[in-house]
């Protein structure tokens, strides 16, 4: 050890937040508050001082805050993200030397010591702060020095005022600073938090039976997508489908002629990633689609699925990027029993894999350049993680903007390492966590546990690929109570559109949880005008999601007693309390529950000796409530949940009371 780095007295331990040891970032959006703390000491009795650092990493100086105690070594200070992109940010501590100096002249005054020698150093450390200092800090500085060589009371006043304190820690003098690792976190646009998706097959949007649907038909549907407040709509690949191996409906092995085969199974004689299905439309079309969808404030999101038909060109031009097997020919996907004849996946093993990353990025950089900027990426944890990582980082070095979400149905430390590695969101478990302690444990691990950090939650009750069983029995009410969890428990969430909005519930056979007539393998045009359709009640909640700061993020969701285990409630609030949502849902589709919610009144900045108001924004009536345990009654013919704004009484000058 170098006499340097020997001298440095300050030891920082447990910076937070971090991930795991700081190897992968925090993720914030624009406008957050990052709130810093760290464990900060030395050796002896001397004060010590601690900053925190941050900066945009590519700057090259760091601002500064200073930071406050804590108890027991304890230290804390925050900064605010204003910007997408990279942030790095650092704690520096070191002995306060006039700190120090000052806490000891206090108890010297209080004891009646001679001070005369001690004001002699403490007017040598001000006027080293005045040499460092300019202006007027600097002729104050001074000022104070030189009283402080003359000696007496009002000299040693001036020593302990508040106003010097201030001074001298703007200009410190820190020798031996001890740095901690740096960290870093990533910053995205509030889509990366708070949307709502939509997923729709465009060949299936025309409204004539048997006609396969265009990207003009998908423009006609984008008016329905937003009155029911839809923020993305998300549509699976649009790219040639081949056609050896086709799957045909319910995904029998054998397709007939008229059959158009999974979306997933990309690439023909048309072209593969880089290309539009022909019946769909021209590069040009998509572009007009996308230019459409921004007149209704809707973003399209685009699925890259990173496999191949065996029709692809990548499969003649380079049969290096896929594996062999001992009979000469290519390994197809399984999933067994299950088998995939119609997909080949990449070899990421390959010789050749720096190549295979290139063009696989180039793919991504391709619909960026059309004006995409949100993917959906299939099956990400099988492929590299390392291969995720360098991608996503290099693809937002030039496009922060661009949001990554993992269809990553997988085990708990793959669906968070894919998030580490730089997803935006992902899917998870929600589909299949049905009742309140299975709801409970699941949101508290993702809102309260380390994985908030950097685990982005998108909530779907449904898929093209999942129809759970819950709603396969649950009927009407079972789509509701779904939709509402989805849309108050998650900032993001998402439902595969027509299916869940006429709460399409048959599935592929006993024990299943795939849909019958899948729309993967077939073209199925969708009524509107259904009258089951939940429309309405989608295009309500989307509202309240907006129009309520306390959905649109998860940092202050908090779950209530409910004296019944099939009532859930749960509170989201914004830091000062001016949103407050209160959210009771009925987990049982078929029959009515009651029960008494507590409610942390202090928590909640409720005065427990007024009354307050709770407001169904669902069904818009208004309930009074007293103290912290209430009635309520939920039943499937009238309403699965009620979504309350709560509001406080307020009095005004006047001597009139009214609810904000």
């Amino acid at each position: 050890m170098s006499m340097t780095d020997g001298r440095n007295r300050v030891v920082i331990d447990g910076v937070t937040p971090r991930v795991d040891s700081g190897e992968f970032p925090i993720k914030r959006v624009v406008g957050d508050t990052v709130d810093v703390e760290a464990v900060a000491y030395g050796d002896g009795h001397d004060v010590v001082a601690c900053a925190l650092l941050y900066r945009r990493e590519a700057d090259a100086e760091w601002a500064e805050v200073r930071m406050e105690p804590l108890v027991n070594d304890g230290w804390k200070a925050a900064f605010v993200v204003e910007e997408i992109g990279r942030y790095r940010y650092t704690v520096a501590g070191s002995v306060d030397r006039f700190a120090t100096w000052a806490h000891d002249l206090a108890k010297r005054v209080g004891a009646e010591l001679d001070l005369s020698v001690d004001l002699l150093i403490g007017a040598e450390l001000v006027e080293a702060a005045a040499a460092r200092a300019s202006g007027s800090d600097a002729a104050r500085l001074a000022a104070v020095a030189a009283l402080l060589r003359t000696g007496g009371g009002e000299a040693a006043r001036a020593a302990l005022a508040p106003e010097l304190a201030g001074l001298m820690a703007r200009y410190a003098e820190r020798p031996f600073v001890t740095m901690a690792p740096e960290l870093s976190v990533v910053v995205d646009r509030e889509r990366a938090r708070f949307g709502a998706w939509y997923e729709m097959f465009p060949r299936s949007a025309a409204t004539e039976p048997g006609r396969h649907g265009t990207f003009r038909d998908v423009e006609d549907r984008l008016a329905d997508v937003a009155a029911m407040g839809f923020e993305v709509l998300y549509l699976p690949p649009i790219h040639p489908i081949g056609r050896a191996f086709r799957k045909g409906r319910n995904n029998t092995p054998a397709a007939g002629p008229d059959d158009p085969g999974s979306p997933w199974a990309i690439g023909g004689a048309e072209g593969g990633h880089k290309a539009v299905h022909p019946e769909l439309g021209t590069l040009e079309d998509f572009r007009h689609l996308l230019a459409r969808a921004a007149d209704y404030d809707i973003e399209i999101a685009l699925d890259i699925a990173f496999q191949c038909s065996p029709d692809h060109p990548y499969v003649r031009e380079h049969p290096e990027w896929f594996r062999l097997r001992p009979d000469g020919t290519i390994q197809y996907a399984e999933n067994p029993p299950k088998k995939y004849q119609d997909i080949y996946p990449f070899d990421f093993e390959t010789g050749h894999w720096r190549e295979l990353w290139d063009e696989l990025k180039s793919v991504v950089d391709f619909w960026i350049e059309q004006g995409v900027r949100i993917f959906r990426m299939d099956n990400p944890h099988t492929k590299p993680f390392a291969f995720w990582e360098w991608l996503i980082g290099e693809v937002k070095k030039d496009h922060p903007e661009v949001l990554f979400l993992a269809e990553a149905f997988t085990r708990p430390n793959v669906l968070y390492r894919l998030a580490k590695v730089g997803f935006t969101q992902s899917y998870n478990y929600f589909p299949w966590r049905n009742s309140k302690e299975e709801l409970t444990e699941f949101l508290t691990e993702l809102t309260r546990g380390p994985v908030r950090e950097f685990f982005g939650a998108n909530l779907w009750p449904n898929t093209p690929d999942i129809l759970p069983e819950y709603l396969q029995y649950g009927g009407r009410p079972a789509f509701v109570t779904r939709l509402v969890l989805a849309a108050t428990l998650g900032p993001s969430y998402g439902i595969y559109g027509p299916a869940y909005e006429q709460c399409l519930n048959v599935a592929l056979g006993p024990g299943r949880e795939e849909y019958l007539d899948s729309e993967k393998f077939e073209i199925r045009p969708w009524d509107p005008d259904r009258g089951s359709s939940l429309a309405g009640l989608v295009g309500r909640l989307n509202r309240i999601r907006r129009e309520n700061a306390a959905l649109r993020t998860n940092q202050n969701l908090r779950f209530h007693s409910v004296d019944n285990d099939r009532l859930i409630a749960y509170s989201k609030s914004t830091e000062d309390r001016a949103s407050q949502v209160l959210v009771v849902v009925n987990l049982d589709p078929n029959h009515g529950n009651a029960g008494f919610v507590e409610l942390p009144l202090d928590e909640l900045r409720i005065d427990p000796r007024q009354p307050y108001q709770v407001h169904d924004l669902l069904a818009d009536r208004r309930y009074l409530w007293y103290g912290p345990r209430n009635y309520v009654e939920l039943r499937p013919e009238v309403g699965q949940a009620h979504v309350f704004a709560i509001r406080r009484r307020v009095r005004t000058e006047a001597d009139f009371d009214y609810y904000l």
